[in-house]
């Protein structure tokens, strides 16, 4: 079996700033765990998601679209509905965010938040 080639510490940077540059920002983590929790309109992600600006959450979602992370969808009914769902892609963020979650509610005890 070949062993996997060790990265440079420029290479893990460089990977780390490319996940940062996806995912960075306050909003967009948030968003997506709306949107994989079943809000998946403009609207209801915008209330899961307090206190975002409509202007900031349109933003957002277009970076995540662009990402190939989220799908939107314009339905022709009047008015208008326009959907977002996570793209199988998405789906590799998981154990990150799960990650994230359990450190942070560690991080939250260890200062005395909770």
């Amino acid at each position: 079996m070949m062993k996997k080639k060790e990265l440079t510490i420029e290479q893990k940077i460089k990977y780390v700033q490319d996940t940062l540059f996806v995912i960075s920002g306050k909003w967009k983590l948030p968003i997506l765990i709306a949107i994989n929790q079943g809000s998946n309109r403009f609207r209801d992600i915008q209330r899961s998601v307090t206190p975002i600006t409509t202007r900031v959450l349109s933003k957002e979602l277009k970076d995540l679209e662009m990402n190939k992370l989220v799908k939107r969808t314009v339905y022709g009914t009047s008015p208008v509905m326009v959907e977002y769902t996570g793209l199988p892609y998405c789906k590799s963020l998981k154990p990150l965010v799960d990650e994230m979650i359990l450190w942070g509610e560690n991080h939250r005890k260890k200062i005395g938040e909770e």
